[in-house]
């Protein structure tokens, strides 16, 4: 039978590896939405194209993936920490009470992870209409009255230069 530090021990070592496995892989999964981003459907395909001059510019941020990856990863650590608590029901009540409390907090960790900063770029079109275009910020550093190309595509759209 494993004396309770062995136990504590390897619930320690389990949650951190799982953890970081996880956040490596919610990273991995987030995908880039700025202008110059086009998915692999979206290749070769006939899109519409509008000019325009930028009228406003400000910072957003992009909120994380929400997957079910970071709230099971979290579950299967939480699970794992609570159940070194106690014995007998102890174990099944720590068990328990560790994958709620540790799926929230992977749900949550993903989240941060994918977070990423955004910008809305609001054009007015040649057409006298106006448009917000809410995107990852990749550096394009639009400017106030620029001239851009706002480029749609099946309820895509992006502005660019």
């Amino acid at each position: 039978m494993a004396v309770n530090g062995e136990r504590s021990g390897f619930a320690r070592v389990a949650v951190m590896s799982l953890m970081g496995v996880a956040a490596l892989v919610a990273a991995g999964c987030a995908s880039d939405l700025g202008g110059g981003t086009y998915s692999r459907a979206e290749a070769r395909r006939m899109m519409t194209v509008q000019y325009g001059v930028v009228e406003a510019v400000r910072p957003v941020q992009l909120e994380g993936t929400k997957s079910p990856l970071g709230a099971g990863a979290g579950a299967i650590v939480g699970g794992v920490a609570g159940s070194g608590v106690g014995g007998g029901r102890g174990e099944i009540v720590g068990a328990t009470v560790g994958a709620v409390a540790g799926g929230l907090a992977g749900a949550a960790l993903e989240e941060a992870a994918t977070r990423k900063p955004g910008v809305e770029v609001t054009v007015r079109l040649e057409n006298g209409r106006v448009i917000a275009v809410v995107q990852e910020d990749q550096g394009e550093g639009f400017r106030v009255g620029e001239r851009v190309r706002v480029v749609n595509d099946a309820g895509t759209t992006r502005v660019a230069r």
